[in-house]
């Protein structure tokens, strides 16, 4: 019996109808961009985030969006932001922690401040901490859940970033793989999404370079895959991935979109072509 095509593709038509997410740093490139695809294939999408002011422009005129101010290192405005979305709509099925920074452009150990250190700890580490901690209260009842993570590329490769970025990548891929031991016994899923390369305001900041299309050809010159550009859409599709029924039996995760860049140490193929 032959099925036909639009037959077989009803089903992941809309890959996450009926299901709820909360994203963090959702006003951003990557939470903007995952939300409104979050929001075309069927779920109700709340963005959470300190940017008030751009976080309710993304949600106008959008039924299946709402915004709720969140400051990640603040306990309270966490465990506000997981109450309203429960009274709201009864349940959260996805929880991406994606509020992140790079914090200070300098790398050197030597002029590296605590405080700095810090700052960047509490907003990536001590944040996706209070993400899953406030998530697992509402899903470890429900048996049921995905629980995401942006980390980076930085979590597996060394020496390109400030130390303060680095360690806190590391601390997050850390916390989800401990993380989805506990969670898998309550049929709660836990992984992270590392990028490479996506050219949102952050990283032009962390460069210190304010042309766009000058960080996007220097991405494009040290990427190991070409002809390919790696885009806020690539996060948002594994993020989709990862949320959805597709990825069932999928955790401790980290889907690493980097077009093989982590494997891959140029230094020897650079030295041969200065000979």
């Amino acid at each position: 019996m032959i099925m036909k095509l639009s037959s077989f593709l009803a089903p992941i038509a809309k890959r996450l109808e009926g299901k709820v997410a909360v994203i963090t740093g959702g006003a951003g490139c990557i939470g903007g961009t995952t939300a409104r695809l979050f929001v075309q294939h069927g779920a109700r999408v709340v963005i959470a985030d300190v940017q008030d002011q751009l976080g309710h422009s993304l949600c106008k005129d959008q039924e299946a969006l709402t915004f709720v101010h969140c400051d990640v290192t603040n306990e309270s405005d966490i465990e506000n932001l997981v109450d309203s979305t429960m009274a709201k709509h009864g349940k959260l099925d996805i929880m991406f922690g994606n509020a992140g920074i790079t914090g200070f452009n300098d790398p050197r150990i030597s002029v590296t401040e605590y405080q700095d250190f810090k700052r960047v700890f509490d907003v990536n580490v001590f944040g996706a901490f209070l993400c899953a901690k406030h998530a697992a209260r509402v899903m470890v009842p429900a048996r049921r859940g995905s629980i995401l993570f942006t980390s980076s590329v930085a979590s597996v490769t060394y020496g390109d970033v400030p130390h303060a970025y680095s360690a806190s990548k590391h601390a997050v891929l850390g916390l989800a793989k401990n993380l989805c031991v506990e969670m898998g016994g309550y049929g709660v899923r836990v992984n992270c999404v590392s990028p490479f390369g996506v050219v949102t305001p952050m990283l032009m900041k962390g460069l210190g370079v304010s042309d766009k299309g000058k960080v996007e050809a220097f991405v494009a010159d040290i990427a190991n895959l070409k002809d390919a550009t790696v885009e806020a859409e690539d996060i948002a599709a594994a993020a989709l991935y990862l949320g959805s029924d597709e990825a069932k039996y999928v955790s401790g995760l980290n889907l690493i979109v980097d077009g093989g860049y982590s494997t891959t140490n140029i230094a020897l193929r650079e030295f041969f072509k200065k000979l």
